[in-house]
């Protein structure tokens, strides 16, 4: 298994997940902000999203047991903070803007097609799916490509479940999920910051993987629109852009899929995108990660895991060359 090595890795500051340049460089405009002090307006950002979302109807409760072999002993990040520092770009660039916006999405009634190289393609509603296996908890450890990390307790099942109600063939070899696009809710694809819709992928065998989790809530509640309602995936060992969320289609397929990041810069992003600390992204370190809620911005970073902690999934790669399928 070859692994790039970078010596001395410098440690970068919070860098956009968004390519294309007026996105980079909003982001850029953003910290040299920070550095003059000018915050405030950031903050009042935060707090409108904080303040929308505190107003919004109470979730549903889920009640799910806990898989005690699926659970970190790291501090779970604060439910307000999980559900107010969001990548959704859909709803835009911006880490505030789902919560500020997520709400528009209608999430009832919702659908998701499973097709492709199966023998029993299905379309099930939510409650299908809410009925599919028995619902477990997972705090599962998220990590982001841009750096930073969330522990969440994650509520669903292993995705494997769904999987053997569909009985793929022996021509499927990957995994597509392809997210919802309203274009009406989802004022971020008015930019044409990605090719939407968004779509992800999989290996069978990642997909099959225990730990690949079809979920449907989060904190013992269904999720929050910002958080991918109604139904996401969670692939916990992969950097987070790999985790779809709204998915309304399965694809089973013989090739390897297009997905969003990698199809928008292959160079940055690639289909695997493993967390691995020893391969950096072209523009910044990612031997390092600082944890969400603890203690504020300048907190001192803590090393990353390679995959993400998650050892037990190293044995899908054997062989594998992890500086090219990266």
């Amino acid at each position: 298994m070859l692994i790039k090595r970078q010596p001395n890795g410098v440690d970068l500051p919070f860098a956009s997940e968004i390519t294309p340049r007026e996105i980079f460089e909003s982001r850029r405009s953003f910290i040299q902000k920070i550095a003059v002090g000018s915050i405030a307006s950031a903050s009042l950002l935060e707090m409108a999203s904080r303040e929308a979302f505190a107003a919004s109807p109470a979730p549903q409760k889920l009640a799910a047991r806990q898989n005690t072999s699926y659970v970190v002993l790291d501090k779970q990040t604060p439910y307000e903070d999980a559900t107010t520092y969001n990548n959704y770009y859909e709803f835009g660039t911006d880490k505030s803007n789902p919560a500020r916006y997520a709400s528009a999405l209608k999430t009832r009634p919702w659908t998701v097609s499973i097709e492709g190289e199966v023998k029993k393609p299905m379309t099930l509603d939510i409650d299908s799916l809410l009925k599919l296996a028995p619902l477990e908890e997972r705090v599962y450890r998220l990590r982001c490509v841009e750096g930073w990390s969330m522990v969440i307790p994650w509520v669903g099942y292993s995705l494997s479940e769904l999987i053997k109600k569909v009985e793929p063939t022996s021509n499927a070899k990957y995994v597509q999920f392809v997210t919802e696009l309203d274009r009406d809710a989802m004022i971020g694809v008015r930019r044409r910051v990605l090719d939407w819709p968004y779509t992800e992928g999989l290996r069978i065998d990642e997909a099959n993987h225990p730990l690949t989790m079809l979920t449907l809530g989060m904190y013992g509640e269904v999720l929050p629109n910002q958080n991918g309602a109604p139904v996401r995936i969670i692939v916990p060992w992969k950097y987070g852009f790999k985790s779809a969320k709204s998915i309304v289609k399965i694809r089973f397929v013989k090739d390897q899929p297009s997905t969003a990041w990698n199809s928008a810069a292959p160079n940055e992003y690639g289909f695997y995108s493993n967390v691995n600390p020893q391969v950096n992204h072209p523009r910044w370190s990612q031997a390092s990660e600082r944890r969400i809620g603890e203690d504020g911005f300048f907190t001192k970073k803590r090393p990353t895991l390679m995959f993400n902690g998650y050892d037990q999934v190293a044995s899908l790669y054997s062989g594998m060359d992890l500086k090219k399928y990266f």
